[in-house]
């Protein structure tokens, strides 16, 4: 059963968001275990009480939920459900937040952290597809961008633009001796240039590995 999982973290100085998150996790555990999960994924270890408690008010004494809670509409999808094409706006936000987190997770990755708390949420590599993939898309089909972009389109041009504008904001939230001392700036050269590649890469950290992987010169080779 594929789950959406809910990204939602702790915010520690503002209660009235952190209440707001835990309220959109609990509705989206409650979702799980109602169609049929058994157990379930915490993006932070500070959710797990609240977690724990929507599962256990509705899972009981059972072991498991698969005869109680078989999702018989499944069958019903048709070719059309899986062929849709996806409904929603384009912006220039959207194109922003792509690149910022985009290069936030790869420099984080390139100093060995898989999983990035970013903008109140628990990211992984899975969201820097997402937003290497779909900013390839728009400059590939150079796409127009909805809102306060109305008429214009994605280019290379803008994407570059962007992506200055948003390596000097990243700077600004995470302070300019982290900057420095980060990966950043690799991780801006990578993200762009898979952005811009003529044909998508594979997988993003494919090319990555070659920032973090040490050659040795004795590497491969038997003294038996």
């Amino acid at each position: 059963m594929i789950d959406k999982q809910a990204a939602q973290i702790p915010i520690r100085d503002d209660p009235a968001a952190n209440e707001a998150a835990l309220e959109l996790v609990k509705k989206d555990k409650l979702r799980e275990v109602q169609a049929g999960h058994d157990g379930t994924w915490a993006a932070h270890p500070g959710l797990i009480p609240a977690i724990m408690e929507v599962f256990n008010n509705n899972m009981g004494d059972k072991p498991n939920l698969i005869k109680t809670k078989k999702r018989e509409d499944a069958a019903n999808i048709t070719e059309e459900d899986l062929l849709q094409i996806p409904r929603g706006v384009r912006t220039i936000d959207g194109l922003r937040l792509n690149t910022r987190v985009g290069i936030q997770y790869l420099a984080a990755w390139l100093t060995g952290t898989g999983s990035v708390p970013l903008y109140n949420l628990m990211e992984d590599a899975a969201t820097a597809e997402i937003s290497r993939v779909q900013n390839w898309q728009w400059l590939k089909y150079g796409v127009e961008l909805d809102g306060d972009g109305l008429g214009v389109r994605v280019s290379t041009e803008l994407f570059g633009k962007v992506v200055e504008e948003e390596m000097g904001r990243i700077e600004r939230e995470v302070g300019q001796v982290r900057f420095k001392k980060g990966m950043y700036k690799e991780a801006c050269k990578i993200f762009s240039r898979q952005c811009t590649a003529p044909v998508l890469d594979d997988f993003l950290t494919l090319n990555a590995y070659n920032h973090i992987v040490v050659h040795h010169p004795t590497a491969g080779s038997s003294k038996l």
